[in-house]
């Protein structure tokens, strides 16, 4: 007779395993806190330490505490995830992150969200951070086939395609459909240019010509263009005025519904998002986007740009648009087939929450297979 496991023998209550310690840069980010399944369980995510001297501007988790050298040579976790917030981290202090970690038996996980930091204009530093970080890591994570193909040319090192998560939380982004499905059909066509405050990937001013004058040539349609005041008013820190001559002019002929304000609240953005029939994305570089997300969220079509992985990430309609390139005919066609067709292209609350499942679940497989 086969001896019999001591699995068996073992009660229910003791084969459990005490939920993985996650040391997550960062945790507060709502990506990171939409890996986690719905139902609350999955691995423990450790809190953002509060930076010295407090947190600049109120950010919730800048600049990473987890990130210093000497807080994970002390620091009670299972394993490190990386996400964001290393863009001012010289390599060598990131080498120095990857030795502490080897030297006490903790394994890195690193998710790839950026192959081309959005807010760098040179690329140098971002390219060898990723140098540094990438073929360091015991388990990579991206989020789209694309992008997994990119990391396998540049350093030969496969990575997990693991998609974005829903953004907007699944409630809101349900009731905010529903305003949608209720006023369908009524009102204007409305086409969305978000130019922030104007980070270093976005080129505007290369495409809001051609957007102005397709929005204009279509019958009962709107170009509804919002900006920041630091880049659209007089003395703002990043004032634009190329930019802020474009859109007055064009505000003033009433060819674009122009807003400036300041950063929009969450519930206020989702509003917004789910007010636009069309939203275009005007970046010449970028790697994926979490604003493309929040439009899938509440039903709005997309038109991303060509450069980058943002068309792999879900149903969009392209344009041609990269550093060095724009094609204003892939620009018009675009926003004519969204006029004509009016795609419906975002992605539902099952699907979402199919997906929220998905997500948590291949997170939870890397870590265990790692701390195994």
């Amino acid at each position: 007779m086969p001896e019999q496991k001591s699995a068996v023998l073992v009660p229910p209550r003791q084969r459990q395993s005490r939920p993985l310690t996650v040391a997550s840069v960062p945790a507060g980010h709502v990506y990171v806190r939409h890996l986690a399944p719905l139902d609350g369980g999955g691995p423990r995510r450790l809190p953002d330490p509060v930076p010295a001297g407090g947190r600049p501007n109120g950010a919730a988790w800048w600049p990473p505490v987890m990130l210093d050298p000497t807080w994970l040579a002390t620091a009670d976790f299972d394993l490190l995830h990386l996400h964001f917030g290393f863009d001012a981290c010289d390599p060598s202090t990131l080498e120095e992150v990857v030795e502490v970690l080897r030297r006490r038996g903790k394994p890195f996980v690193f998710t790839v969200h950026d192959l081309r930091n959005p807010h760098h204009e040179d690329r140098t530093l971002h390219d060898a951070q990723l140098d540094v970080l990438v073929p360091a890591a015991d388990a990579v994570i991206t989020l789209t086939r694309g992008a997994a193909t990119e990391i396998a040319r540049r350093w030969g090192v496969e990575a997990t395609v693991v998609p974005h998560p829903h953004v907007v939380d699944l409630e809101t982004s349900a009731a905010l459909r529903r305003q949608r499905h209720d006023r369908d059909g009524a009102g204007p066509f409305r086409v969305g240019l978000h130019v922030k405050s104007l980070r270093a990937g976005m080129a505007p001013h290369r495409i809001l010509p051609t957007l102005i004058e397709t929005v204009a040539n279509l019958d009962d349609a709107v170009l509804q263009v919002n900006g920041h005041r630091d880049v659209l008013e007089r003395g703002g820190a990043r004032f634009d005025d190329e930019l802020h001559a474009l859109l007055s002019e064009a505000a003033h002929r009433g060819l674009v519904d122009l807003r400036v304000h300041d950063y929009l609240s969450d519930a206020d953005l989702w509003q917004y998002l789910a007010s636009l029939d069309l939203a275009v994305l005007p970046y010449r570089f970028g790697t994926h986007s979490g604003w493309l997300e929040a439009c899938r969220d509440v039903g709005t079509t997309v038109l991303a740009p060509t450069c980058g992985h943002f068309a792999d990430q879900g149903p969009v309609l392209t344009y041609t648009h990269d550093e060095d390139h724009f094609d204003p005919a892939s620009l018009r066609t675009a926003v004519l087939r969204a006029y004509e067709e009016r795609p419906s292209w975002g992605a539902s609350e099952a699907e979402r929450r199919q997906q929220r499942h998905e997500v948590a679940a291949a997170h939870d497989a890397i870590y265990q297979d790692l701390v195994r």
